[in-house]
């Protein structure tokens, strides 16, 4: 059955999923057909009621309790950042952008801005277009210098702490505290169908990518880390990339103090949140290559 506010296209044949963990090229319920389907095609309707529909319980409950937990802690720190920004730079504290999310939803993101006004995206479209054709480590843009940031804006951006305005998008629904990085449309057109499947979750502010290496991982790894969450999430896979984020931070940061982005993988691997380093590989091997 179809939840109110959703269209199941008859007969498509052109999304493909790719294999599932047992090795089975389908997914393994209509369920998990029907939502790589929406994911492919964009086909979610844009209403918060379908989305929260199918959203798990448990994920919903875990996010609003931890943010009501961290609240009286969260509103000092925006509030400071808030202001070193209005200070350091002319122009409005918040920055907005439209991302993708679960089923291919469009919503509108919400950041600290941490660029000049006007920055110039073409820059940064460019850049996401060749970590994707030569597949090498995701460094950021930051390592390298980038002019548009503001002052304090490398900073912000290293520690993620530009990121914490998007608990407005995680209260209304649109996002999770745990989940994949909400993509921009642009980098959504060139996804192969099969790397569409990491829509099949709600993004989030942290996530398996993120404290398995992130910068240091290459596009296609992160798509596998993305699928891989969206097909096992749970509660205690959740807790587990929580604990994690703060020393994956910490490594950002000495990234950024170094400069550098290595290839050699942090502690936090994939093997060290899902079982071993051999059963990673294999699970890699089972998802369909660029």
């Amino acid at each position: 059955m179809v939840s109110k506010g959703l269209h199941l296209p008859n007969n498509d044949t052109r999304c493909r999923s790719a294999p599932d963990l047992n090795g089975s090229a389908a997914p393994a319920t209509a369920a998990a057909a029907e939502r790589v389907s929406f994911a492919c095609e964009g086909l979610v309707e844009n209403t918060s009621s379908a989305i929260s529909e199918l959203v798990p319980r448990w994920k919903r409950a875990l996010d609003i309790a931890c943010i009501l937990v961290a609240l009286p802690l969260l509103l000092p720190l925006m509030l400071f950042i808030a202001v070193v920004i209005k200070i350091g730079s002319a122009g409005p504290v918040l920055f907005s952008q439209e991302r993708v999310g679960y089923l291919g939803r469009r919503f509108m993101c919400f950041k600290f801005r941490t660029m000049v006004v006007s920055a110039n995206t073409a820059v940064h479209e460019g850049h996401w277009k060749r970590l994707i054709d030569s597949n090498i480590p995701m460094a950021k843009m930051d390592l390298k210098g980038d002019s548009r940031l503001i002052p304090c804006g490398r900073l912000l951006r290293a520690t993620g702490l530009d990121e914490l305005p998007q608990i407005i998008n995680v209260l209304r629904g649109e996002m999770s505290l745990v989940g994949p990085r909400p993509c921009i449309s642009y980098e959504c057109d060139k996804y192969l169908p099969w790397q569409r499947e990491r829509f099949n979750t709600l993004p989030g502010l942290t996530g398996l990518w993120q404290v398995s290496g992130k910068n240091r991982t290459t596009f296609v790894e992160m798509i596998r880390l993305d699928i891989r969450y969206a097909r096992t999430k749970s509660l205690w896979l959740d807790l587990k990339i929580m604990l994690w984020t703060v020393p994956a931070l910490i490594s950002q940061i000495q990234d950024l103090r170094s400069g550098t982005t290595s290839c050699v993988r942090p502690r936090s691997t994939v093997g060290s949140h899902l079982g071993t380093e051999n059963q990673t590989i294999a699970f890699q091997k089972e998802l369909p290559r660029r």
